[in-house]
C-alpha cells in the first residue's frame, strides 16, 4: 500500500518537531506535521521560554537593592510591562520562525491547521483534506485546566499571564506546583501583590520535603501570602475585582485569579478511542516502552503520555521513536535520574531520589547544609542556600541531590552527570572544591546529618 508521507507528525511543539526534521533530514523520510496553533508548541510559546524571561525580568528589583547595598548608586524605577511585553513577543516569534525554517530545510511539508485521526493510516485536517501516512506520531501536549467551580472562567491560566493587557496590582494564584510557585516569585518580584492558595499542607508536593520546606519560608518571608490547607470556595465579580471566599472563610478581592492546577494531555476531540487507542485516567494516550500505541502505526511522545513532562524529555522521546521506527534500532527513551529545576526565588534544582522516596526503598545517610552564602552575608541578608545528597549506606551511591540557591538549575544540570554515572558519596569526596563559590559544599559533606 502506497501512502501520501512516510509519517504524519500531529503538534509542533519541541518534541514533534525534533522527531520530523530528524526522521526527515537523517533518513530521507518522506514527513509531514501539522500545527493548529504555533510552532514551538507549549514550552517556546506559551512555557519555558516566556516564563524564564519573566524569571529573568522578575529578579531585577532584587538585583538593585542589592546593588545599593554593595555601593551602588541606583534609583529603581518602575518596571515597564508594555515594554517587557513588546521584547517578548518579538523573541517568540524569532523563535518560531527558525522552528519554520529547521522544518523546512529538513524538507517537512507543515500544514497551518488541526489534524485529527480518521483510521490508523489517515488523519484529516480542519479544512478537511485527508492525508494518509505509514507512521503518525501523536505530539499533540498539554492544556491547563480549570477547576470544576462555578465563575472559574473570571480566573486565568499560565497560557494567558504572557498576553494580559496590563500587569494586576493583585493576584491570587491557585495551587502549589511548580508553575504556580514560580508565577508567585516572578510577579511578587514584579511588584504584584501575590497571594497563593495551595490546598495541600506544603507546596512543592513530589519534591524533597525539606527543599520545598526551605522555598515556602523564603517565598513568605520575600513578602508572598502564602496559605496552605486553603482552596476557593467561592469567587464572582465584585467591585472591579474578583472577590474569593476560601475554604478557610477568609474573604479577599483580587485584581486577577490566576489558576495552575495542572494540566491535561491534549486528546479532546483527535478521534483516538475510535480507533482503539487506550487513553488513561487524565485522558493521556497510553504507549508502551518504545512510545506506540495499542494501534501499531501510531505512537505518541510528549506531554500527550503523561510520563515526564519535560521538553527536554519529549525531545528525547521523539529522537527515540525515529531510531525506533525509521533507523531500525530499538530504542526506549531514559526516564531514569533526569535532572530537573523549578525556577522559583531561589531556584531548585534536583535529580533523583527524594530523602522521603530512599528511605522507604534501602538504608540511607543525609548529607545535608544550610547557610547564608557569602553574597548574601556580606550585606547582612537572611537568605539561606540548601545543599543535600541523598547517599545508599550498600552502595555508596548518591541516590538524589537537590540545592535551592540561585542558579540552582546550572548546578544540577553538572551534578547531574555524575549522578547518572554511578558516582558513590566517595567521588563526591574526592573532587577538589572550586572556593570560593556555593556549589563547593557538595564536595566538602563529611559528616552525614542523619540515617535513615
Amino acid at each position: 500500500m502506497s501512502f501520501d508521507y512516510d509519517l504524519f507528525v500531529i503538534g509542533g511543539g519541541s518534541g514533534g518537531v525534533r522527531a520530523a526534521r530528524v526522521a526527515a533530514g537523517d533518513t530521507s523520510a518522506t514527513v509531514a506535521l501539522a500545527e493548529e496553533s504555533r510552532l514551538g508548541g507549549t514550552c517556546v510559546i506559551r512555557g519555558c521560554v516566556p516564563k524564564k524571561l519573566m524569571v529573568f525580568a522578575s529578579t531585577y528589583s532584587e538585583a538593585m537593592r542589592e546593588a545599593q547595598d554593595y555601593g551602588w548608586n541606583v534609583i529603581p524605577g518602575g518596571f515597564s510591562w508594555p515594554k517587557f511585553q513588546t521584547r517578548l513577543e518579538t523573541e517568540l516569534d524569532r523563535l518560531e520562525e527558525i522552528y519554520g525554517n529547521l522544518l523546512d530545510s529538513s524538507g517537512v511539508k507543515v500544514f497551518d491547521q488541526r489534524a485529527t485521526l480518521a483510521d490508523p493510516h489517515t488523519v484529516q485536517l480542519a479544512d478537511g483534506t485527508k492525508i494518509t501516512a505509514k507512521h503518525i506520531l501523536v505530539a499533540t501536549g498539554g492544556w491547563p485546566v480549570l477547576p470544576d467551580l462555578p465563575n472559574a472562567d473570571l480566573g486565568i491560566t499560565s497560557n494567558e499571564i504572557f498576553h494580559l493587557p496590563e500587569l494586576p496590582k493583585s493576584i491570587l494564584i491557585v495551587g502549589g506546583g511548580y508553575i504556580a510557585c514560580e508565577f508567585a516569585c516572578i510577579l511578587n518580584g514584579l511588584g504584584v501583590k501575590v497571594c497563593q492558595y495551595y490546598r495541600g499542607a506544603q507546596i512543592l508536593r513530589g519534591f524533597d520535603d525539606e527543599a520545598r520546606g526551605h522555598i515556602a519560608e523564603h517565598m513568605k518571608r520575600h513578602g508572598i501570602d502564602l496559605h496552605t490547607g486553603t482552596n476557593i470556595l467561592e469567587m464572582e465579580k465584585r467591585d472591579g475585582g474578583i472577590w474569593v471566599k476560601s475554604t478557610t472563610g477568609t474573604e479577599m478581592t483580587f485584581d486577577q485569579v490566576m489558576f495552575a492546577t495542572g494540566r491535561n494531555p491534549n486528546t479532546k476531540g483527535m478521534g483516538l478511542e475510535q480507533l482503539g487507542i487506550e487513553i488513561g485516567r487524565r485522558g493521556e494516550i497510553v504507549v508502551d516502552d518504545y512510545s506506540q500505541t495499542a494501534v501499531p502505526s501510531i505512537y505518541a511522545i510528549g506531554d500527550v503520555t503523561n510520563r515526564v513532562q519535560l521538553t527536554p524529555v519529549a525531545i528525547r522521546e521523539g529522537m527515540a521513536f525515529v531510531e525506533t521506527v525509521f533507523k531500525g534500532n530499538p530504542t526506549k527513551p531514559d526516564h531514569v535520574l533526569i535532572p530537573s529545576a523549578v525556577f522559583t526565588q531561589p531556584e531548585m534544582g534536583t535529580i533523583g531520589l527524594s530523602e522521603e522516596e530512599a528511605r522507604d526503598l534501602e538504608p540511607i545517610e543525609i548529607y545535608c547544609t544550610s547557610f547564608r552564602p557569602m553574597q548574601q552575608a556580606f550585606i547582612g541578608r537572611d537568605d539561606r542556600v540548601l545543599m543535600k545528597l541523598v547517599v545508599s549506606q550498600q552502595t555508596r551511591k548518591v541516590l538524589g541531590c537537590h540545592i535551592v540557591a540561585d542558579h540552582a538549575g546550572e548546578m544540577i544540570q553538572l551534578a547531574g552527570v555524575a549522578i547518572k554515572m554511578g558516582a558513590t558519596k566517595e567521588d563526591f569526596d574526592r573532587t577538589v572544591a572550586v572556593h570560593p563559590t556555593i556549589s563547593e559544599e557538595l564536595v566538602t559533606l563529611k559528616t552525614p546529618v542523619r540515617t535513615a
